[in-house]
């Protein structure tokens, strides 16, 4: 299974809301930043932006009922793609 990272948080996803060719956004949300696939992160520069006022916000969970037992968001940011960073 490939597994796919969210490019503003480095959350895992069992397959990309951006399509099997990644240029196809299904707009979904990001269960821990909110980010919508396809407008926050269509670009390097819109992620980075997004990430830095998530991160400024106290990088919340936009779904905090689905924010695992012991998180760690240093752990997750390392999993962001490295063009995304």
């Amino acid at each position: 299974m490939v597994t796919w990272y969210c490019r503003v948080c480095g959350l895992d996803y069992d397959e990309s809301p951006w399509g099997p060719n990644e240029n196809a956004p299904d707009h979904s949300i990001c269960e821990c930043c909110g980010a919508e696939f396809g407008y926050h992160d269509h670009t390097p520069a819109s992620t980075r932006q997004y990430r830095a006022t998530w991160l400024a916000n106290g990088a919340l969970w936009f779904y905090p009922k689905l924010k695992p037992e012991g998180w760690l968001l240093a752990e997750q940011l390392e999993q962001i793609p490295d063009m995304y960073l």
